[in-house]
């Protein structure tokens, strides 16, 4: 008898001891603090975006307001950076000037799983006053997409520099014939 009260008196203590058995150990949703939002997978992923920035006077980059609306104004400078927040697949980007000619430059592309950095460096600062378009497009076909498939919409993004346009130099004068 003596030892049927001691085998009930272990299995008390062991069952006060480890909890109850439908209860979980406290872990850091049970410590009062908020638990963290798990990421929907329902979710669509987001939009794949744009940001343009220029370096100011070799300092640093300083971003370029993307606005439909108006037509930002920069410093004069000879290099550009496009990034996207997702990869990029059969895209092409230029820079035109305000004769719809391609500028001359010398790019170079960094491409990860977080998106594309594009830098275009110019041999000369682009010109004041004067207005360019930064244009992203489909290489070949008629679109490009993201690393997801999704189809994207030419990107066309006029800026201008800042100051007054350059006058042309007048023409050498003829000399006349006697």
């Amino acid at each position: 008898m003596r030892l049927a009260r001691f085998g009930s008196l272990v299995l008390c203590t062991s069952v006060l001891l480890t909890g109850c058995p439908d209860k979980q150990p406290a872990g850091p949703q049970d410590s009062g603090l908020a638990p963290a939002a798990a990421p929907d997978a329902n979710l669509p992923p987001e939009a794949t975006a744009f940001t343009l920035r220029y370096q100011l006077n070799g300092a640093g980059l300083e971003p370029i307001a993307m606005t439909v609306d108006e037509r930002p104004s920069i410093e004069p400078t000879s290099v550009l950076e496009l990034r996207s927040s997702r990869p990029l697949r059969n895209y092409r980007i230029r820079l035109f000037d305000e004769a719809d000619r391609a500028m001359i430059s010398d790019d170079s592309v960094e491409e990860s799983a977080d998106g594309i950095v594009y830098r275009i460096t110019l041999p000369n600062p682009l010109k004041t006053g004067h207005r360019y378009t930064l244009v992203a497009d489909a290489q070949t076909g008629a679109s490009f997409t993201d690393d997801l498939g999704r189809e994207l919409e030419d990107l066309r993004f006029e800026f201008q520099v800042a100051g007054e346009k350059e006058k042309p130099a007048p023409p050498p004068a003829k000399k006349k014939r006697r």
